[in-house]
C-alpha cells in the first residue's frame, strides 16, 4: 500500500472525486463515486481492494519498517534518530465524521464542512494522544546551526527558489532527505511518478478539464446557475463556484491573521482566526448558500447527471488507454 500524500497522485483522482464528492447520501441511490469506471483502475495505487483494517496495520508495519531505516540513514551522516513509531496516524476511521452534504439536515449543520465539519466536532471530543517525540531532547542539544543540518539531512533542504504561485511541486525522493530515502527503500518506487506513466498522467489532467469544459456539462451548470440566480445567488458559472467562494474567504481570514507565508508567524501571538467574530459570520453564510445549491442540485439532477457525464468521458478515456491503464495496475499492484 503506498502511503497517503503523493501529490501526483491525489491531484489526479481528484478527477475521480471531485464530481462525485457529495456522493454517497441518502440522495445518492443509483450512482456512487465508487462506480466511476477509473476508479478500479487508480484505486489500486492506494490498496484499494484491502479493508480499513487491513490498510491500517498495513501503513503501520510501513511505517516501522520507514522509521527504522530513517534512523540507520541518519546514523550515517552523524546524526541520532530514535525511530517514533508512534506517530502512525490513522489510514481511515468509521467513527463519527460523517459527510453527507446531499442531506439537508447535514448541510443545516456544516453547509459545505468548511468552517465547521464533522470531523472537527471529532476531534474536539476525542482528540488525539498527545506522544513525546523521542528525538527532541536530542534536538535540543544541538546548536541552531546543527539543528539547520539535523532537518536538512532528515527531510532535505528547503528549495533554493520560491515555488511561484500556480507552479506545480514535483516531489523527487532524492531531494527529501532521509525521509525520502526510507520511504523509497520501503515503498519502492511509486509507479505514478514514474517516467513511464508520465504521458498517462498528462492525459489524465486534461481528462479532467475536458470533462468540465464539455457541452453538456456546460449546459448542466448554466441549469444550476440559473437556479441559483432565482433564489437569490447570481453570478456562479459553475457547480463548483459556490463552495470555492467560501473557501477563498476563509482563505482571507487566514491570511489577514497569519500573513501570506512570506514571513514567519509565531502562531502564539496571534488569536485564533477560527474563533473568530468573521469566521462565525463565514460559517453562517455558508450554511446559506450551501442550502441554495443543495436545492438547486435536487431540482437539476445535478448530481446523477454530473456523474453520467464524468462516467462516460471515462469509458472513452478507458477505451482510448486501455493499455497505460492496465499498465499502471499492474505495476501499481505490484510495488503494493
Amino acid at each position: 500500500m503506498r502511503s497517503p500524500g503523493s501529490l501526483a497522485l491525489v491531484a489526479t483522482t481528484a478527477l475521480v472525486f471531485a464530481l462525485a464528492g457529495c456522493a454517497g447520501g441518502p440522495g445518492a441511490d443509483k450512482l456512487d463515486y465508487e462506480d466511476s469506471p477509473l476508479n478500479k483502475y487508480l484505486s489500486a495505487a492506494w490498496g484499494g481492494d484491502l479493508s480499513p483494517e487491513e490498510q491500517q496495520k498495513q501503513f503501520e508495519e510501513q511505517n516501522r519498517k520507514q522509521e527504522e531505516a530513517m534512523a540507520e540513514c541518519m546514523a550515517e551522516e552523524g546524526f541520532e534518530y530514535k525511530p517514533n513509531t508512534q506517530n502512525n496516524g490513522t489510514v481511515f476511521s468509521d467513527d463519527g465524521g460523517e459527510w453527507d452534504p446531499e442531506s439537508r439536515e447535514w448541510v443545516e449543520k456544516y453547509g459545505y464542512g468548511m468552517v465547521n465539519s464533522p470531523w472537527n466536532e471529532q476531534m474536539e471530543e476525542n482528540p488525539p494522544e498527545e506522544t513525546a517525540d523521542p528525538n527532541a531532547d536530542y534536538v535540543a542539544s544541538l546548536s541552531e546551526s546543527e539543528q539547520t543540518a539535523y532537518y536538512e539531512t532528515l527531510y532535505g533542504a528547503p528549495p533554493e527558489e520560491e515555488i511561484a504561485e500556480g507552479a506545480t511541486y514535483e516531489y523527487k525522493w532524492e531531494d527529501a532527505g532521509c525521509q525520502g530515502r526510507a520511504q523509497h527503500e520501503v515503498q519502492g518506487e511509486d509507479p505514478w511518478q514514474s517516467d513511464e506513466f508520465t504521458e498517462l498522467r498528462e492525459k489524465m489532467d486534461k481528462l479532467w478539464s475536458g470533462t468540465q469544459e464539455s457541452p453538456e456539462f456546460k449546459e448542466l451548470n448554466a441549469a444550476w446557475a440559473a437556479c441559483m440566480a432565482d433564489a437569490g445567488e447570481p453570478g456562479f458559472k459553475a457547480q463548483s463556484d459556490a463552495s470555492m467562494s467560501i473557501s477563498d474567504e476563509q482563505q482571507k481570514i487566514y491570511e489577514a491573521a497569519y500573513g501570506d507565508g512570506s514571513t514567519p508567524v509565531d502562531p502564539e501571538t496571534v488569536e485564533d482566526p477560527s474563533k473568530s467574530p468573521e469566521m462565525k459570520k463565514l460559517g453562517e453564510r455558508e450554511v446559506e448558500l450551501a442550502l441554495k445549491d443543495l436545492e438547486c442540485r435536487k431540482e437539476t439532477s445535478y448530481l446523477e447527471k454530473s456523474l453520467k457525464i464524468q462516467f462516460a468521458q471515462e469509458e472513452k478515456f478507458i477505451a482510448d488507454n486501455k493499455a497505460d491503464l492496465e499498465a499502471f495496475k499492474a505495476a501499481a499492484e505490484q510495488s503494493n
